[in-house]
């Protein structure tokens, strides 16, 4: 039960975590290198909008104007985020089914099967949460090093890279510990009354 509780709770970590990362707009940030010092304005692109933060404290987003326009790398980070959202909530649908918490199955040996069913769910939604911020940051980080792109187009990994590394492994360590809740083994042998003699039971085992 403990564990169950354990690995729940990691997982709805991890739930809450890829919904921050689909909304931030903070996956690419403003690279203020070289010449491109202004700091009166810094740029966050998200898989959603782009927003422009003023040094006065106000803040501007807009979306994105079309979907045929965008990259296909955001295109499929969109996809990845919304998959995971997914796979998280149905794994928290198939937990509570055989959680030991709920009365929804009376066998206990369906019930252990159906956690580890919906622990592998969430390690599945884990790695596909890892995706998409690992894509996204080895491409922020190829462009930063490349010298043809321009810096005043050069970004850094946003606060929703991190928190996205950091979700794929509550996804991910919460549906392994789910995974550990094995089924309570059958016996093989039940004992059964026959016959008495003198007061005293005999079994015959079968």
């Amino acid at each position: 039960m403990a564990l169950q509780v354990l690995g729940v709770t990691l997982a709805m970590i991890g739930l809450a975590g890829s919904i921050i990362i689909c909304a931030l707009p903070m996956w690419k940030v403003t690279a203020f290198i070289g010449t491109n010092i202004v700091v009166a304005q810094v740029f966050w692109e998200g898989l959603w909008m782009t927003c422009v933060y003023e040094r006065t404290g106000q803040m501007q987003c807009k979306l994105y104007d079309a979907l045929l326009d965008l990259e296909p790398a955001l295109q499929a980070s969109r996809g990845l985020v919304v998959v995971t959202m997914a796979l998280a909530c149905l794994a928290l649908l198939v937990f509570l089914l055989g959680a030991d918490c709920t009365n929804c199955l009376s066998d206990p040996r369906a019930k252990a099967r159906i956690v580890v069913a919906a622990g592998i769910t969430f390690m599945l939604a884990g790695l596909a949460a890892a995706v998409p911020v690992s894509w996204t940051a080895d491409s922020i980080i190829r462009d930063f090093h490349n010298p043809i792109v321009h810096e005043a187009l050069k970004r850094e990994l946003g606060a929703a890279i991190y928190v996205g590394w950091v979700t794929a492994g509550f996804l991910f360590v919460g549906g392994a510990i789910l995974c550990t809740n094995c089924p309570p083994e059958k016996s093989g042998h039940v004992p059964r009354y026959t016959s008495t003699h003198s007061g005293y039971a005999f079994k015959n085992y079968v």
